[in-house]
């Protein structure tokens, strides 16, 4: 497999894909340092998403084990990781980042954001979200220590590392390649990249 039989998503852009029950996404990291904040949502009824406090809440984990289900806000499976090749440092915590967000960190004009980068990828397929759910921050380094303190660390991941899911019901997965650059969760270079990712 090489990337020409991938699906780009662009640096600092977002791409809905349409994946049935049964089929598997696999979402790789092309260049090994990029945050993918990844959403999926149920093709039958969008106000059904994966949740990842439900999930947390109902597996009493920060996320599931390799061959275990992120659930809906409906308590149902949505996705199951069926492979993960990376170090497995990903976060469940992190809302995603928005103009609110970039103002916050000094921004002046507009920043491209995960928020918008969900709402744009859906409305390619002429479909909307009522709100912008918490995603699964694929790759994301958050580590945290005694008093609570959370950090902003860059990914483990290396070039080529890859989470693959099954589809536990007709989805729709969204991925955002994290536009952060003011900080170094999407690497010490501080440089979004793109990603890629394949149907099968």
């Amino acid at each position: 497999m090489t990337v020409d039989d991938l699906v780009k998503v662009p640096a600092r852009c977002g791409k809905a894909q349409r994946v049935s029950q049964g089929q598997h996404i696999q979402i790789v990291n092309t260049h090994g340092t990029q945050v993918v904040d990844t959403w999926a949502f149920n093709a039958d009824n969008m106000g059904e998403w994966m949740s990842m406090e439900h999930t947390r809440a109902t597996i009493d984990k920060m996320m599931p084990d390799l061959g275990e289900a992120f659930l809906s806000n409906r308590r149902r499976p949505i996705v199951t990781i069926t492979e993960d090749t990376s170090p497995g440092v990903h976060d469940t915590l992190n809302a995603a980042c928005d103009v609110y967000r970039y103002q916050l960190l000094g921004c002046t004009e507009y920043h491209d954001n995960c928020t918008d980068n969900l709402k744009a990828a859906l409305a390619e397929l002429d479909l909307e979200s009522v709100r912008t759910p918490c995603p699964f921050n694929m790759f994301q380094n958050r580590p945290w220590e005694m008093g609570n303190r959370l950090y902003k660390d860059p990914p483990k991941s290396q070039p080529g590392d890859a989470l693959t899911f099954r589809a536990e019901m007709n989805c729709i997965v969204v991925l955002s390649s994290c536009p952060q650059d003011l900080n170094p969760t999407n690497g010490a270079d501080r440089t979004p990249k793109d990603v890629h990712y394949r149907v099968f």
